[in-house]
């Protein structure tokens, strides 16, 4: 079996979000985390596609030159993108509430970047989901970033949490992809890589 093959190489995971480690975990994959420093910027007039797989890309190259044979990483990059403009990491209550505003009542883009690299190979490749959500209130706003604390969320969200289980309508695309990885192309890939 695939995953057999696959556990035999050491996969590193370079991601710190416990969204991605439980679904790795959950596809059966054996793996560990390592996660080197790297400010997520990329260059002026980059679409959101792009953007994310620029930003995977540069994440696992900076695994570049000590990987052996036997080893796997994947890096990974989840964007927001909603009219026009990338809804990162809310870095205070006043930005979180800013992207919330935007999505409510809208639909938006999550875009994964997925980098796969190992000693003599490197696969980006991205996966976007179409997400409407119904407006929800000021009052509703608050109460979610209040309760929730969605800093280390693209968008200002999570899908799981109670803003997607109150006002998500319509998902067209992965929703492990909104989650934080698009574990189905994920694997397939993965599969391509190692044959």
């Amino acid at each position: 079996m695939i995953i057999d093959k696959l556990n035999q190489y050491k996969i590193i995971l370079a991601s710190q979000s416990p969204r991605r480690q439980q679904l790795l975990h959950e596809l059966g994959l054996k793996f560990e985390i390592a996660v080197k420093d790297y400010d997520e910027i990329y260059p002026e007039g980059l679409n959101g596609g792009e953007i994310a797989r620029f930003v995977a890309h540069a994440k696992a190259e900076s695994f570049a030159g000590g990987i052996s044979e036997n080893e796997i990483i994947i890096a990974a990059d989840t964007i927001v993108w909603c009219n026009g403009r990338v809804l990162g990491k809310p870095a205070d209550e006043t930005e979180a509430a800013d992207f919330l505003k935007a999505i409510s009542g809208n639909t938006h883009e999550v875009i994964t970047g997925v980098s796969i690299r190992s000693g003599s190979r490197h696969v980006t490749f991205s996966e976007s989901t179409r997400v409407t959500f119904e407006p929800f209130s000021e009052e509703e706003i608050n109460y979610y970033i209040q309760n929730y604390k969605p800093y280390d969320k693209a968008g200002a969200y999570g899908i799981q949490e109670w803003i997607g289980i109150i006002a998500c309508s319509h998902i067209d695309g992965s929703y492990f992809n909104v989650v934080g990885l698009p574990v189905q192309r994920l694997y397939k890939e993965l599969q391509d890589f190692i044959i």
